[in-house]
């Protein structure tokens, strides 16, 4: 068997090694001329798989180690009967670390106190699903914004136009769909942008296009009062340079790129590959994942929440860093620019996740118990 594999999926050898011979190739550069001598493709969102890559190629399962799955022609992999498989789920946990991470910074930068916001998260999926989860916990006011679970269960949801009426913060968690019931392509428009709250903060951690970029940018040059955080554009890996100037915290498409993360998609589709197959897998994750530098934290029962909730979220991440590298690399023309925003992905450091800390809190303390416990992290 003959697999060709995005030279970013991590421990692809040690997953599917002993199906065949696996070859590397960066994602975007992956092309039908390279699909002719291969069975499986194993990808990430920067290759856009279609008719027109696979078409009269041997390849009979696609596999993406990522959430969406807006890069891929499922009507197309149905007609021609090609499996496919996606990894939902894999990098939730680490897009909730960049979100956090985000908030604090904007607090930081505006002196405010996070828990006096309101937070409106559009796209209740498996990553924004588990924000909802976390900002409950902590015990701030959210709303919820997700029209397709809306009209498939009873829940406690809102509209858009009551997220953009009634919350200080907004959080984009959907996926990028151009057509059907609900599209979300420039799900905020010009109009909608128009309509954000006095000093409302932005983030946008799904795709790019999500966002009138456009419209975003003409909005920031006109109300300094509202703050964006970035890690998706339109037209990846071109950026806007003007609009990323104008964000808090802009990143070059890294929000779940925790190792955990990553090593968890691969994983799904390795598992994936071999029920298609009708094989027993024979490799296991927990196998292959490396210990964390960072085990566990101690606190005294006289912390402050606040602190405790910052000095956790930033011991594991800290998106400024990825900032400062991002801004770095958007110096020069757009050819190094470009490059400059694969080549951050491409040799983006180890980063792991809250929920592998062990908390210790010396002394009962139930209010910083709840903050642990919204974190994900285990008390000791």
């Amino acid at each position: 068997m003959r697999i060709l594999a995005d030279e970013n999926i991590p421990l692809a050898e040690a997953f599917f090694a002993g199906f065949g011979e696996i070859r590397r190739m960066a994602g975007r550069s992956i092309n039908r001329a390279a699909l002719e001598q291969a069975d499986v493709l194993l990808v990430r969102s920067v290759t856009r798989v279609d008719r027109e890559l696979l078409e009269d190629t041997p390849v009979r399962f696609v596999g993406t180690c990522t959430i969406g799955t807006d890069h891929l022609d499922l009507d197309y992999f149905q007609e021609a009967g090609i499996d496919w498989a996606s990894a939902p789920g894999c990098n939730a946990r680490g897009v909730v670390d960049y979100v956090l991470g985000g908030l604090l910074a904007l607090a930081e930068a505006r002196g405010e106190t996070l828990g006096a916001r309101r937070f409106g998260v559009v796209g209740a999926g498996e990553v924004g699903g588990r924000l909802v989860e976390v900002l409950r916990g902590l015990g701030w006011d959210v709303r919820v914004c997700d029209p397709p679970r809306q009209s498939r269960e009873a829940g406690d949801f809102v509209s858009l136009d009551e997220v953009l009426a009634e919350c200080d913060v907004i959080s984009l968690h959907t996926p990028l769909s151009m057509q059907g019931e609900h599209p979300t392509f420039h799900l905020l428009d010009k109009d909608r942008l128009a309509r954000l709250r006095p000093g409302a903060w932005l983030i946008n951690a799904s795709r790019g296009a999500v966002v009138d970029n456009a419209a975003l940018l003409e909005l920031l040059l006109q109300r300094p009062d509202v703050e964006a955080v970035l890690d998706v554009w339109e037209g990846e890996p071109q950026v806007d340079v003007e609009l990323a100037g104008l964000c808090r915290i802009a990143t070059p498409h890294i929000a779940g790129y925790s190792l955990d993360g990553k090593l968890r998609g691969t994983a799904q589709i390795y598992a994936a590959f071999c029920a298609a197959k009708g094989l027993e897998p024979k490799v296991e994750l927990a196998q292959l994942m490396p210990e964390a530098a960072l085990l566990g934290m101690t606190f005294s029962s006289s912390a402050k929440p606040a602190d405790m909730l910052a000095t956790l979220c930033r011991a594991v991440y800290d998106p400024r860093r990825d900032d400062a590298d991002f801004r770095r690399s958007l110096r020069g023309d757009e050819t190094q620019r470009r490059a400059g925003f694969d080549r951050l992905r491409k040799h983006y450091p180890p980063r792991r996740e809250i929920d592998g800390l062990q908390v210790r809190i010396e002394g009962a303390d139930a209010v910083l118990g709840q903050v642990v416990r919204a974190l994900g992290a285990r008390v000791s």
